[in-house]
């Protein structure tokens, strides 16, 4: 079998997958809180004002970091859910279920952070534009998942059906994406590019990738703690949540341990 096959198809095991998440989670966290720290003061001390909106556009260094989040977040629970669906791969199911929370929160924290920098721009606290309504959409749609998710009490057959939803919502993306540019709205055009230059002054860009950057690693940080979990809520009663109850003691595994009594009844 071809070597990096054979290291995806370790990774896939929940025990493997459970003791490297395990190791990875604290640095995922320690460094998305140092970098976020940095960011924040980047952003809300060393930035200059802007010469339109004074202070008031200092939101932007959690609303778009936020903002991107929530659709990372909803493209890489697609894609799992993509897998589970076609290859009926357990770890892929967790990993889509588990995405859902963290980037319902992350699509919430952009929807309030918008209103809160709609009211000095635009003179009110929402509008229904078209990048705004796309948005709120994202959020019913990680709620649909997470509802559909928790009505089955079949967990593996739930995660299929909940995995579909979010498939089919995937045609929300681009339309969140790219809706500046389709339509005439209020909301302000992209200022940052990927390709090319982006229309915003370095000292106010720095901060602003930092951010990113800390979500994006606080959410892996979120994505394993939960996938461990739920990994140990579909196993409660195989002998490798039996053995690392055994082994770790109900100090370094309590959540193993609840699980496996659960499971016995």
């Amino acid at each position: 079998m071809n070597t990096l096959v054979l290291w995806f198809h370790k990774l896939g095991s929940p025990p493997t997958f459970h003791r490297l998440a395990g190791a990875l989670m604290p640095w995922f966290y320690g460094i998305a809180i140092a970098l976020g720290v940095i960011g924040i003061y980047g952003g809300l001390v060393l930035a200059p004002r802007d010469y339109q909106q004074g202070d008031a556009y200092r939101i932007i260094f959690v609303h778009v970091p936020s903002a991107w989040m929530g659709m990372f977040a909803y493209f890489f629970m697609a894609a799992n859910a993509f897998i589970a669906l076609i290859w009926r791969i357990k770890l892929s199911e967790v990993m889509a279920m588990a995405s859902a929370p963290a980037g319902a929160t992350f699509t919430f924290i952009t929807l309030v952070t918008g209103s809160l920098w709609g009211k000095p721009m635009w003179g009110t606290w929402w509008e229904w534009d078209a990048r705004l309504t796309s948005e709120l959409v994202l959020l019913f749609l990680y709620l649909g998942v997470i509802g559909l998710y928790h009505a089955i009490e079949d967990r593996r057959q739930a995660a299929r059906a909940a995995g579909f939803l979010a498939l089919i919502g995937t045609v929300n993306i681009p339309i969140v994406h790219f809706s500046v540019n389709w339509w005439n709205t209020l909301h302000q055009a992209s200022t940052v590019r990927l390709l090319g230059p982006s229309k915003i002054d370095s000292s106010m860009l720095w901060p602003l990738l930092v951010m990113a950057l800390a979500t994006h690693l606080w959410f892996f940080g979120t994505l394993l703690a939960r996938t461990r979990t739920g990994l140990l809520e579909l196993d409660g009663g195989k002998d490798w949540v039996r053995a690392l109850v055994l082994t770790d003691g109900t100090r370094a595994a309590p959540e193993a341990t609840a699980i496996t009594e659960q499971a016995h009844g």
